[in-house]
């Protein structure tokens, strides 16, 4: 039996962020503010960053980041 491994993806929810850029500032590999302020992915998911991910979603004062 094979079990199906589903890749993870960062979401942030644009109705909770509000701006602030600390995960820009942990990891801007993976998130900028778009020109309505609100932070965005930009890359994918990738598990040799978990740790780095996890730092940036700490950062989110928020919690508007999660990894789906």
């Amino acid at each position: 039996m094979s079990e199906e491994v589903q890749a993870k993806k960062i979401v942030v929810d644009q109705d909770i962020c509000i701006g602030c850029g600390g995960c820009v500032s942990v990891a801007p590999d993976y998130f900028e503010l778009n020109d309505e302020g609100k932070s965005v992915v930009i890359k994918e998911y990738n598990e040799s960053d978990q740790k780095l991910i996890e730092e940036a979603i700490t950062a989110c004062p928020v919690q508007a980041i999660s990894l789906e």
